[in-house]
């Protein structure tokens, strides 16, 4: 995956979008990111990163990538079924650790907040349920980023209504229960 991550963060720097929908169908539409893959737990977390960056987060965009992609490249692929956890919400958990210079012995409210955010954003996924969709999942995180971002840093994230590209390329799309399938005749 290092070649793959590294590519991401590479996209990412010249991405200026504040909007990580945005950001992420730019990146994602590249050959190296692949429909379902470990790939992911790097993606997502640095599509927020830079587009709080670009929104004007005060932070060291590269320094927070280099980490970023240290943390996401240490989780294997399929943790959502074995693990019980998403990489796309771990994956954005650790951006928000990164922002705040969160660690396992801190005692501020961060800590706290973080996994207010994870617990949240994997209760979304599992209302839908699997099985796993990479697309999707970073979709949900997202859309549970955006409005944590701005109550908790004053940071105005733009939001997308997100219309899913990749259903066809997805075997296992859930089609009508995922809420951004689209199709013309959805009966």
């Amino acid at each position: 995956m290092t070649d793959k991550a590294l590519s991401i963060i590479e996209a990412c720097k010249r991405e200026t979008s504040r909007n990580p929908f945005e950001i992420f169908f730019h990146v994602a539409a590249n050959d190296f990111v692949s429909m379902h893959g470990p790939e992911h737990h790097v993606l997502d977390g640095a599509c927020v990163l830079t587009a709080f960056y670009n929104a004007g987060g005060q932070i060291n965009l590269e320094d927070a990538l280099e980490k970023l992609l240290q943390e996401g490249s240490k989780m294997p692929g399929a943790v959502c079924g074995h693990w019980g956890v998403c990489g796309a919400v771990t994956s954005i958990g650790a951006a928000l650790a990164i922002i705040d210079g969160t660690g396992p012995l801190s005692t501020n409210e961060t800590w706290g907040w973080h996994m207010h955010y994870t617990s949240d954003a994997l209760a979304k996924l599992a209302d839908i349920g699997g099985p796993r969709c990479c697309k999707r999942d970073a979709f949900l995180a997202m859309k549970t980023v955006v409005p944590y971002v701005r109550e908790k840093y004053g940071i105005e994230l733009d939001d997308s209504d997100v219309v899913c590209s990749f259903s066809a390329r997805n075997q296992q799309c859930l089609h009508q229960r995922c809420p951004f399938y689209h199709a013309e005749d959805k009966t």
